[in-house]
């Protein structure tokens, strides 16, 4: 089995496949053959969006993934916008339907990148939610937040979720151009609760050393 790394975020649109890929071009720096999954995907009209910027930009780095296909890296397509759950009509996920596909996928890569769908309290089924993908796939996880007013609130209630479950958990701070308070209003709490932090732009090759060492302890 590769390792195993879920990326996931305070909410949507926080930046999960910008810093996933991002995150494929770090790793491949240390020498890593990269792979990439993402097993739920809503919004599908046409293929996977976001499925098909991970695997497009995996494969650039890792051309032994070509021999897959779009359904290998993202297994469970569902053309409404909204949570798996109701994407789904509510009807149950068997897990071990990534199994396979995921096996296919390691067979191929020192590491893979697994991203989530939304933040991690999105519902998958009745039973399931995001946040029990970390136990399913025996993951790490790096938490992707933003640097808009709010995200100190956002942020400690997710590292809260993944702390309480007794998760192994990265944070990185994914700050945008329009980001210009975030410096005054949010970063002196922040430094004073984490003693510093990592940002998605300035301290990838860090936040993927970091990711690897709690993986291996």
């Amino acid at each position: 089995m590769s390792k195993r790394i879920f990326v996931t975020a305070t909410n949507t649109n926080v930046g999960k496949t910008y810093t996933s890929k991002q995150l494929i071009k770090a790793l491949f720096a240390l020498g890593l053959r990269v792979g990439v999954f993402k097993p739920i995907e809503t919004g599908v009209e046409n293929f996977p969006l976001d499925g098909k910027e991970l695997f497009d930009t995996a494969c650039r780095y890792n051309p032994a993934l070509h021999s897959l296909s779009i359904n290998d890296i993202v297994p469970l397509q569902f053309p409404l916008p909204a949570a798996p759950f109701v994407a789904n009509q509510g009807e149950s996920v068997d897990l071990s339907v990534f199994d396979a596909p995921l096996a296919k996928i390691e067979a191929l890569c020192d590491v893979v990148i697994i991203e989530g769908a939304g933040g991690l309290f999105v519902p998958i089924d009745k039973q399931t939610m995001m946040i029990d993908f970390p136990r399913y796939f025996n993951a790490v996880t790096l938490l992707v937040t933003h640097c808009n007013l709010g995200c100190i609130n956002d942020t400690l209630l997710s590292a809260k979720a993944l702390s309480d479950n007794d998760y192994r958990f990265i944070l990185g701070f994914n700050c945008r151009a329009d980001d210009e308070t975030f410096e005054k209003t949010s970063l002196p709490y922040l430094n004073h609760r984490f003693g510093s932090i990592y940002r998605i732009d300035h301290d990838i090759d860090v936040i993927a050393k970091a990711l690897l060492d709690t993986i291996s302890t």
